[in-house]
C-alpha cells in the first residue's frame, strides 16, 4: 500500500493550526481504526497538512528526520525539528502541517495503542492535552532510532510464514500490521524507539546554582533507587561530612535526602507497578522498602491508591 492509497496518513488540512480545513470543516480527515498498527515515512511539501477535530481513536507518534513540521493538539502547540519526537494522545483534536517558511517536512509517523507502560517515559514531557514532546534526544541516538522504524515497518509487513523482509530505506509505503506477531514486533520497535528518545533526554534543566556534589548525589538517587543509600553513604560518595551534605542537600533541593530517596522509590515503584507482573512485595524490594507494610501505606499517601488498585487502573494488560 502506498501513501496515496492511505486517507488517513496525507490530505490539504490544517495550514493555520486552527483546527479548521477548507472543504472538511466537519469530519476532519479520517484517522486509521483503533487496534492497528499503521505507520510510514512522508516527504512532504509546503500546503500539506491534515486536521482532524475530532482527534484519533489510537495515538500517534512522529520522528522528524529533516525539515520542521508543527503540530497542534487541544490548546497545545509545537514546533518539530530533525530529532524531534512528538506523540498526541488519542480523543483530542489535533492538526499537523509543514511549519511555514520551510521547504518540506520528512518524518515518520505511526498510529497504534501505546503500551500503557509507555505513559511513566512520556509523562515528564507533557505539554497539554495529550501532547508529549521530546526535543532533547541526544544526537548520538537519532541513528538508532531511524533504524528502528525501518525495521518497525519491515516487521509490521511480515506475513509470519516467510522471512520477515529486509529492513530497508523507506519507500514511500505504508505499512499496516494485521498479523498479532507483526504487531507485536512492529510495538516492540516503537517502544525501543520511546526508550532510546526519553531516557537520553532531559525534560528540565539542571536548577541554576545548584552543587555539582547535590547534582550527582540526585543522580545516585535517581539511578538506583532501590540502593540501600542513607546520608552517611550518599555524602561520602561526593567527599561530604554527613552533616555537611545534608544541610546543603536540604538547602538546594528543598527537602532533605532521605525525602528525596523515598520520592524516587515510590516513582520506581510505580513505574514496576505498570509495567511488570511482580507481586506487590517483589516490587517493594526491589524499591528499596524494608516492610511491605510500610510501602503499602507510603504509596497509598503519595498516589491516593494501594499498589494493586493503583496496578489495576495504570499497568499493562496481560499478554
Amino acid at each position: 500500500m502506498r501513501a496515496d492509497g492511505l486517507p488517513t496518513a496525507a490530505g490539504n488540512g490544517d495550514t493555520d493550526g486552527s483546527g479548521d480545513t477548507d472543504g472538511s470543516r466537519d469530519a476532519g480527515d479520517p484517522a486509521p481504526p483503533p487496534g492497528l498498527v499503521v505507520l510510514g515515512h512522508f516527504d512532504q511539501s509546503p500546503g500539506y497538512g491534515v486536521s482532524r477535530p475530532y482527534g484519533s481513536a489510537s495515538w500517534l507518534f512522529t520522528w522528524t528526520t529533516a525539515g520542521r513540521g508543527r503540530l497542534w493538539q487541544g490548546g497545545a502547540r509545537t514546533s518539530a525539528g530533525p530529532g524531534a519526537l512528538v506523540v498526541l494522545a488519542p480523543g483530542v483534536p489535533h492538526g499537523y502541517a509543514v511549519e511555514q517558511g520551510v521547504r518540506h517536512w520528512r518524518f515518520w509517523w505511526a498510529h497504534c495503542q501505546a503500551r500503557p507502560s509507555w505513559a511513566a517515559l512520556l509523562r515528564p514531557y507533557d505539554a497539554g492535552d495529550g501532547m508529549y514532546v521530546v526535543t532533547s534526544a541526544p544526537a548520538g541516538v537519532h541513528g538508532r532510532v531511524e533504524t528502528a522504524f525501518r525495521r518497525m515497518h519491515a516487521d509490521a509487513r511480515w506475513t509470519g510464514t516467510e522471512a520477515p523482509p529486509g529492513v530497508a530505506p523507506p519507500d514511500g509505503q505504508v505499512a499496516v500490521a494485521h498479523g498479532s506477531v507483526a504487531r507485536e514486533l512492529a510495538l516492540c520497535a516503537l517502544e525501543e524507539i520511546v526508550l532510546l528518545t526519553t531516557a537520553g533526554s532531559r525534560p528540565t534543566e539542571p536548577r541554576p546554582g545548584l552543587d555539582a556534589r547535590i547534582r550527582r548525589a540526585r543522580e545516585l538517587i535517581d539511578a538506583d533507587p532501590g540502593a540501600p543509600h542513607t546520608v552517611r553513604s550518599l555524602a561520602g560518595d561526593v567527599a561530604l561530612s554527613p552533616s555537611r551534605f545534608a544541610h546543603l542537600f536540604s538547602r538546594q533541593v528543598g527537602q532533605s535526602p532521605m525525602r528525596a530517596l523515598r520520592e524516587a522509590r515510590l516513582r520506581h515503584a510505580a513505574r514496576l507497578l505498570e509495567s511488570t507482573d511482580l507481586p506487590v512485595e517483589r516490587v517493594a524490594a526491589a524499591s528499596g522498602f524494608a516492610s511491605p507494610f510500610h510501602f503499602n501505606r507510603a504509596f497509598r499517601e503519595r498516589y491516593g491508591a494501594p499498589p494493586g488498585a493503583y496496578r489495576t487502573r495504570h499497568g499493562e494488560p496481560p499478554a
